[in-house]
């Protein structure tokens, strides 16, 4: 039986057939390849993309003499591999086939995946200092790209997103702890750094996971079974299907799509002046569910000549489908996403500078309201700069089909971004295997509750990744999550931190620990500086052989001498407590009763006692929920919290 991806690619792809049937006859690279992009130094990487079944596809970069060539499969994708340099650029790298694709302004160097939920989302302009990081952000040998938000049932082919340099206008909307691993080691380094962002607030590590990573946890085999069942079948009776036949229905439907409503030169006479951003009730059509068409033109500047364009329209209600001058450079395919801003790149080539370009925006309501631009601003300027045209104001408006014309969109209201794989199939496997030094991880809130699975959930994730990737143990660092005043927490941060600690087993990891630079009365701390210097110092140690300490205090062993529990720890030279004596440790007996302890440090190691456990049998640091250490090694870098015991876990996996 057929298998059909359920993504907004597809459903894109498969709803666009009938309008442009020549797109597939050019060859073209995976979006994760680009102008401005770095490519990781010194290795074999991989370049891919697609074209004719059959054609001849030869990848050349400009430090190069020769190209590597290869044939597209009877599925037009091809792919290969080609050496790279040392550390420099900037250079070309061209894809020819029946056409040619050259990307400019390639540098080699370091590239790091940073990935998470929103601790790694969370931005440079809500960080600490934001206005000053932000003014000094100009890097033109760091660069970044931002993957696109996207689920998928099955394995998507690409993403969306681009590549730029660091500039005031570039990063206050990129993950504040990649920017600041970036800039420390680029720093450090001298030498062009890459950051690829793929994060999604709120999310759990199973969903960045694929079904073969997953085929070990009985207890997600029912909920990949409910994915296979919406997607088995044939053709049309898989979801995926259901949703392209239902585009080909608004297609044939539709007035606008059958008459080309988005070309340039079409007569609005009889369409309704109406005022954006705004509602559909705005120029009476406050009932109306279905397609709404906008136009409105809009003078590019000169100076923008050869520019690549952003085009900022604000979230719309519900889904969307946006065309530059006819052409289409955006859609929102996915019910749900009535809040989410829509951003669409405009290539240079598709913009006429110095005069009037179309723009056009077919809306679909689903139900209730129907609106686009709410609260936001709508405007259109250049990708490197805030200088923008506004778009708010005067457009033209027209109702097409009406959604009763076409039924309900097809949807199975189970898949989430919080759904199992939900996640690598949509942000993680379309960027795999671009070459990379390591990954970056910030994850694990949401996992709170289940840290005895999230022991296996979280090391399986990596090695998942890893397989997928097919370049060995690549480095892998994380960040412990800092205090943080959970409500009714009887220790299940603490053991979610064990569980990310346990993880060191592994080759190749490391953990920054933040038990220091937290917020308990805020989930998303707001220096994350020291957050990135710290996964830095990791990858400075690790892989680039600098000789600095890389790790806190990190618990070894126990010792019971009496009535006293003497402690021994990796990373510990120079131990030392702010403030006075080492805080928040407790003791307990065989009891399993923890009672406040008291504890001094004596040379590389730290007593603990307590009158009230004569015969101690376990110590912990920092197991609150709102414990905030003071204890840190002679570099300044803060010990993780920690148990001596063994005993059975308050979280499990259910």
């Amino acid at each position: 039986m057929l298998r059909q991806i359920l993504s907004t690619a597809l459903v894109s792809a498969l709803a666009t057939t009938a309008l442009d049937t020549t797109a597939l006859a050019d060859v073209r690279c995976a979006k994760i390849f680009g102008d401005h992009m770095v490519l990781q130094r010194e290795t074999e990487v991989a370049v891919w993309g697609w074209g004719d079944p059959g054609e001849h596809v030869t990848v050349t970069g400009s430090w190069s003499d020769g190209g590597r060539v290869t044939v597209t499969g009877r599925d037009g994708r091809w792919s290969l591999k080609i050496a790279t340099p040392v550390a420099g650029g900037p250079h070309t790298l061209s894809v020819k086939g029946n056409n040619e694709l050259t990307f400019s302004d390639v540098l080699i160097g370091e590239v790091w995946v940073c990935s998470g939920q929103s601790n790694m989302e969370w931005a440079v302009r809500s960080s600490d200092n934001p206005e000053e990081e932000i003014k000094s952000a100009n890097h033109p040998n760091l660069r970044i790209f931002d993957v696109g938000r996207a689920i998928s049932m099955e394995p998507v082919e690409d993403v969306s997103g681009s590549w730029s340099a660091v500039t005031p206008e570039t990063i206050p909307g990129f993950s504040a702890v990649g920017y600041f691993f970036g800039r420390e080691v680029q720093a450090q380094l001298g030498i062009p750094v890459g950051l690829i962002g793929s994060n999604w607030g709120g999310t759990v590590a199973e969903s960045w996971t694929s079904r073969e990573g997953l085929a070990s946890f009985p207890e997600f085999t029912e909920k990949i079974n409910a994915i296979d069942s919406a997607l088995e079948g044939g053709g049309e009776d898989t979801l995926g299907g259901r949703q392209a036949q239902w585009w080909h229905t608004l297609n044939a439907k539709d007035p606008g799509m059958r008459e080309g409503w988005m070309k340039p030169g079409v007569d609005t006479a009889s369409w309704t002046e109406t005022t954006l951003p705004g509602l559909f009730k705005d120029f009476g059509h406050g009932d109306f569910d279905g397609c709404m068409w906008y136009r409105r033109s809009v003078t590019v500047p000169a100076a923008w000549a050869g520019k690549d364009l952003v085009l900022e329209l604000g979230p719309v209600d519900d889904m969307d489908i946006t065309y530059f001058n006819g052409e289409e450079v955006g859609a929102m395919r996915q019910t749900g996403k009535w809040q989410t801003p829509r951003v669409y790149s405009v290539p240079a080539a598709k913009v006429h500078a110095g005069r009037e370009n179309l723009i056009s925006v077919l809306c679909l309501d689903t139900g209730g309201g129907g609106a686009i631009g709410l609260n936001t601003a709508m405007r259109l300027r250049p990708k490197d700069s805030e200088r923008a045209v506004d778009l708010s104001g005067a457009w033209h408006a027209r109702p097409g089909v009406k959604l009763g014309d076409l039924g309900s969109y097809p949807s199975d209201q189970f898949f989430h971004a919080n759904y199992v794989t939900a996640l690598h199939n949509g942000m993680i496997a379309p960027i795999v295997p671009y070459g990379i030094r390591g990954a970056l991880w910030y994850q694990g809130e949401s996992n709170r509750g289940r840290a005895a699975q999230y022991r296996r959930v979280f090391s399986n994730m990596i090695e998942d990744w890893r397989r997928k990737w097919g370049i060995g143990d690549f480095s892998f660092y994380f960040v412990q999550l800092a205090p943080y005043h959970y409500n009714l927490d009887a220790g299940e941060l603490a053991e979610l931190r064990e569980a990310q600690t346990l993880a060191l087993a592994l080759p190749n990891t490391g953990m920054a620990v933040t038990m220091d630079v937290g917020n308990v009365r805020d989930i998303h701390p707001r220096n994350k500086q020291d957050v990135g210097k710290r996964l830095a110092l990791w990858a400075l140690a690790k892989d680039y052989g600098q000789d600095v300490v890389y790790s806190g205090p990190l618990y070894r062993s126990m010792v019971i001498v009496g009535s006293s529990a003497r402690l021994h720890f990796d990373h510990g030279q120079g131990l030392r407590a702010e403030g006075g004596a080492p805080t928040n440790f407790t003791l307990a007996g065989a009891d399993g009763v923890f009672h406040p302890a008291s504890a001094r440090i004596d040379g590389a190691t730290i007593v603990v006692t307590c009158e009230a456990v004569p015969q101690p049998a376990a110590v912990r640091y920092c197991w609150g929920t709102d414990d905030e250490g003071n204890l840190f090694n002679g570099a300044g870098l803060p010990a993780s919290s920690f148990r001596s015991d063994a005993w059975p876990p308050v979280s499990s996996w259910r």
